[in-house]
């Protein structure tokens, strides 16, 4: 059965909307393996991570064969240990990596293999993970079929992590690997429980997906954050600014849902994969539903007193994820054009009604965009495009106003905003 699915997968490279069909048939083939847990069997076949690491592989092959060989097909992997896995556990992610015209700009999408029951130990019983999170890594599988087919300047990179629910690791070892190749990361989708949209309690959420991003950046120091804090831009961090991005992104999709920036890394007191992104410095947020089912996630199947308990296939909305992955191809095919963003915006205008606003050159940018908005404004209300690195906003007050500077390619693809400050004094 599985090689004619990846044949039928080929087949359909040709669309170029998510497809509901493709979406579903990924996820039932991951909840096929019974059990994706990070410790059962590497080598079995037919069950466990390794079978599912390796049908990964195998699609993202089929994908580069359909492109030409557009895709290079990598596993990289770890050995960790932690109160998780006692013994250690070789973590392997599997990567599709679509080089670009500079192969080290990047942006990266990912979800995570491994599932789990009520124990995080329990290796052995059914860990279907439909929802949690064979949904992320059948966005993941979709999104690199779509996007195969065409050149970007940025290289994009299509990840399947592992150990997710071991101890984020499987993120850990690809943002370690991005550091150690030189990668500039431009951004970090994860997404993860992106498929439901019948919350707890029967609460229906079908219009909209949060997105969690961070404001003061995980990887400042002390002196670094109290500057941002002196700036005012604890709404305008790398991460928050990817998460605005993808609100406005996902505004030009015509029957798509609505994006709910969520303004915390995560769900409260929980975490995901792209926190270890986070922590090195990298733009990166998470995608989720907007109302969890929490008796579908990390649970021994089951009814108990009339309550039916499980993450199966049963409980997604397929229609619903084919939006979520249309944001998620958007937010990838607009930043993989864009240059970079600018490293750094520069303001003075101290005791003026004039602000001057200069960054540096960004490679392969047409021109910039500056943007403004009053303080009291969470979003940009003006912009002006310029083709220098400097310019002044007449009768724009620095002390009422925010700014930041965009890269734009020569088609008009947009970088994410760097946020203006003060000049670093040395």
């Amino acid at each position: 059965m599985l090689p004619l699915l990846l044949v039928a997968a080929a087949a359909s490279a040709s669309s170029q909307q998510p497809s509901v069909t493709r979406l579903k048939a990924d996820v039932a083939l991951l909840v096929g393996f019974g059990t994706r847990h990070t410790l059962s069997s590497a080598t079995d076949p037919k069950r466990g991570i390794g079978a599912a690491r390796s049908w990964a592989a195998q699609r993202f092959e089929v994908l580069s064969r359909a492109c030409g060989g557009c895709i290079k097909v990598e596993r990289i992997s770890r050995r960790f240990d932690g109160p998780r896995a006692p013994n250690g556990v070789v973590v392997e992610d599997v990567l599709g990596i679509q080089p670009g015209r500079d192969p080290n700009r990047v942006v990266i999408v990912g979800g995570h293999i491994d599932s789990r029951v009520t124990d995080v130990m329990d290796a052995t019983h059914d860990a279907p993970g439909a929802n949690d999170d064979a949904s992320g890594v059948a966005l993941v599988l979709e999104a690199a079929r779509l996007l195969s087919q065409r050149k970007f300047d940025a290289t994009i990179v299509y990840v399947a992590f592992s150990a997710e629910e071991q101890g984020l690791w499987g993120s850990e070892l690809l943002a370690d690997t991005a550091q150690q190749r030189g990668w500039q990361v431009s951004a970090m989708l994860n997404n993860d429980i992106v498929g439901n949209t019948i919350g707890q309690g029967g609460v229906v959420d079908a219009g909209r997906v949060r997105v969690f991003s961070e404001g003061i950046r995980a990887s400042e120091d002390l002196a670094q954050a109290m500057r941002r804090r002196g700036d005012g831009g604890e709404d305008d961090g790398p991460s928050r600014a990817l998460a605005k991005a993808i609100d406005g992104i996902a505004g030009t999709i015509p029957g798509g849902l609505d994006v709910v920036v969520e303004r915390r890394p995560d769900r409260f007191g929980r975490g995901g994969d792209h926190e270890p992104f986070l922590k090195r410095g990298y733009p990166a947020v998470r995608f989720s539903v907007g109302a969890e089912n929490w008796d579908a996630q990390h649970q021994d199947l089951r009814t108990d007193k009339g309550v039916v308990y499980g993450d199966t296939i049963d409980r997604m909305d397929f229609a619903y994820l084919a939006k979520v992955t249309a944001i998620n191809v958007a937010t990838l095919a607009r930043l993989a054009a864009a240059p970079a963003a600018p490293a750094s915006v520069t303001l003075s205008g101290d005791l003026s009604r004039d602000t001057q606003v200069s960054w540096p050159a960004v490679p392969g940018a047409a021109r910039y965009r500056v943007r403004w908005r009053p303080n009291d404004s969470a979003t940009w209300r003006e912009s002006r495009d310029v083709t220098g690195t400097q310019t002044v906003l007449k009768q724009v007050p620095v002390d009422d106003t925010f700014i930041g500077v965009a890269a734009v390619a020569a088609d008009g693809a947009e970088s994410l905003v760097t946020f203006g400050g003060r000049a670093v004094r040395r």
